[in-house]
């Protein structure tokens, strides 16, 4: 059971995060998400035989590897989550530089000396005899 729970929880949490990664309600959620992931450990490391009792009802022996399966989950999620961000940011970057390229460009004609300067003749390009 907890197999499944885990892999639709996960699924669940990567969907939404892709989904709505853009939206205030989503930041938000991620936010709040965090602090009650936050506040389950707190609890988990105060009544660990609390976390045994959840942990056997949802099929694991020990409150132990419940935290690890939630902390394996958190960090899969900080790391999509981080991907996309960084992604994201290069994408931008890549933007910044064309536009700041199109803003600086300067046509050949405009270009005082276009028509004085020739490109400097390689040594393939001289006759040969």
């Amino acid at each position: 059971m907890i197999k499944a729970l885990l892999l639709l929880a996960g699924a669940a949490l990567v969907a939404f995060f892709l989904a709505n990664r853009r939206k205030a309600r989503a930041k938000a959620g991620v936010k709040i998400g965090f602090v009650l992931f936050v506040v389950f450990m707190v609890y988990a490391v105060l009544r660990p035989d609390d976390l045994t009792v959840v942990a056997n009802a949802l099929g694991v022996q020990r409150g132990t590897d419940l935290v690890l399966y939630a902390l394996v989950m958190g960090f899969a999620f900080v790391t999509v989550s981080t991907y996309v961000r960084f992604r994201e940011q290069e994408l931008r970057y890549a933007r910044l530089a064309r536009s700041i390229a199109l803003q600086n460009a300067v046509r050949p004609e405009d270009e005082p000396h276009a028509a004085a300067v020739m490109p400097a003749a390689d040594d393939d390009d001289r006759p040969r005899r």
